[in-house]
């Protein structure tokens, strides 16, 4: 199985402190995507790229590998994915036998070994994409949105066709069905990466997460809702038998 697994992992999140280890369920965050990748059985190897001493102990405890701590520089607010994505592949890979590259983010812990399975599989089986990316249907249509400027004035974020109804005064429902991409799931590979400089590439295949799976935690307001979610259904995150302590 040349198929690697990815989980960025850096320190410093400032919308929630230590998310990326904050406990959930009795559980740090970051363990429930290790388990995943673990019980999925595709993978050959399970690296977080961290920059944390204590967020590497913790992923080993788990069952990943830290090869090395991610520099500072490739640890900002600001720094794009494909930095931490070149360095993984340029340091920590073979490329000769490494082929493929999963990219899980600890932020989506509903995400499940059989997905992993079904989006594995459906990228392989299609040769023409350059990477898959998770989506979902929009909830908000970008033909109702609109740009305000200093004087408020309202402009339509989309072009409008002369002489044919606004978007913006249509029934959503009659609008071009848009997917929007969540952050649960990436897939390319190291030939992709390196050809193209980007993640993505110039093709991608579009990845329908079942639902709930692509649930990303980004505020303390999504902290409330997620357990929530899990004290109304437990069954919604797995139970781990290695004990956290």
């Amino acid at each position: 199985m040349n198929n690697v697994a990815l989980i960025p992992a850096r320190s410093g999140s400032k919308r929630i402190q230590g998310k990326n280890i904050k406990l959930l369920n009795g559980h740090p965050l970051i363990a429930y995507t290790i388990d995943a990748v673990l019980r999925s059985g595709v993978f050959s190897r399970i690296i977080v790229s961290t920059d944390s001493l204590e967020i590497a102990g913790i992923a080993k405890r788990y069952g990943a590998e830290v090869p090395g701590l991610r520099p500072k520089e490739l640890a900002e607010d600001s720094s794009p994915d494909i930095e931490w994505v070149n360095y993984a592949i340029n340091n920590w890979l073979d490329l000769e036998h490494e082929a493929t590259l999963a990219i899980l983010r600890p932020t989506s812990p509903l995400r499940r070994p059989v997905t992993l399975v079904d989006a594995l599989a459906k990228f392989k089986e299609n040769s023409w994409a350059d990477s898959l990316r998770a989506m979902e249907k929009v909830s908000q249509h970008p033909g109702k949105m609109w740009r305000v400027d200093s004087n408020f004035e309202a402009t339509p974020f989309i072009e409008q066709l002369p002489m044919q109804t606004p978007t913006h005064s249509m029934p959503t429902q009659s609008l071009e069905l848009l997917h929007v991409q969540n952050a649960s799931l990436e897939i390319t590979s190291v030939k992709s990466v390196l050809d193209t400089k980007t993640i993505a590439g110039n093709r991608v295949l579009a990845y329908q997460m079942p639902e709930k799976e692509g649930f990303d935690l980004n505020t303390d307001d999504d902290w409330l809702l997620l357990n929530s979610l899990i004290n109304s259904n437990k069954d919604l995150i797995p139970k781990m038998e290695f004990k956290y302590e």
